[in-house]
């Protein structure tokens, strides 16, 4: 890690917060493209956008459902190679027998660099009904900096952050439709989980009010002591939060938590765990 922080740059990430065209992708993209240029003439290495972004979140929609040749990663394709920076969204993946709620990461040539389909399911929303969660976990490299995916609910699982923290990763993504009557919670998980990890969390939530819930915005940066390097309000807009290499390396080095974690005890207590379902 020492020898990371002395030769990869910091990196900048741009989080959009905007309300969806409700339901329909073609607009949306129109309005996302504005933010995708702006974060490339503020010189950002990485745009994301919020969970299912691009139609607005609604579990019960089987509108818009596509695969990765379709209008939505086709968009978000083109607007990466215009303007020369990576794009993380998210959209309705076609799955065989429902399907998935998946994110997407492009490269400043349009190549797909990673994909992440949420595996925890939200079923107080009926989500768990009409999708098919994920089987596996994502960790994939950019520009030299080590990112993790998470999706909005996940973000209540510790585990899938203490994998990551295990994975040495320098920060979580989490694309989010957080509703605005559990802001409180939105806050506190993404500081404690940057601080759990010893890794950034950058949370990029929706904003403005639909058909199935209000949101409140509150995208957010919380660095791996846990503190809030960047927050919006309930605006449209662009966070602006950067990987700093040497403050990574000084929460690792001055509280080794990776260090002192006993993997094989937490073995024999997810065995345990299981035996007891």
């Amino acid at each position: 890690m020492c020898d990371q922080a002395r030769t990869v740059p910091d990196m900048l990430i741009h989080a959009v917060q905007m309300a969806a065209v409700w339901e329909d992708p073609e607009k949306t993209l129109e309005k996302a493209e504005y933010w995708v240029k702006e974060a490339s003439r503020q010189a950002g290495d990485l745009v994301c956008f919020a969970e299912q972004f691009a139609t607005g979140w609604d579990p019960s929609s089987h509108r818009h459902i596509q695969g990765r040749d379709g209008p939505i990663v086709c968009g978000l394709r083109a607007l990466a190679i215009e303007y020369g920076i990576a794009v993380l969204g998210s959209f309705r993946e076609r799955h065989d027998p429902l399907p998935r709620n998946t994110c997407i990461v492009l490269d400043s040539q349009g190549r797909e660099r990673a994909s992440y389909s949420k595996c925890h399911l939200f079923s107080a929303g009926g989500e768990d009904r009409n999708y098919s969660p994920g089987e596996s976990v994502t960790v994939f490299d950019l520009s030299g900096t080590r990112f993790a995916i998470a999706i909005c609910y996940d973000l209540r699982f510790g585990s899938l952050f203490q994998y990551y923290a295990a994975s040495n990763i320098d920060a979580v993504l989490v694309p989010a439709a957080w509703p605005a009557s559990r802001m409180k919670h939105w806050q506190l998980f993404v500081q404690a989980r940057a601080l759990e990890a010893q890794a950034y969390v950058i949370g990029i939530n929706t904003t403005g009010i639909t058909p199935v819930d209000s949101y409140c915005g509150g995208s957010m940066a919380a660095g791996p002591s846990g503190d809030v390097a960047c927050r919006l309000e309930d605006e449209e807009g662009l966070l602006e939060a950067r990987i700093d290499r040497n403050v990574l390396e000084y929460a690792r080095t001055s509280l080794p938590v990776s260090r002192d974690r006993r993997p094989g005890l937490y073995r024999h207590l997810v065995r345990e765990e299981e035996k007891n379902r």
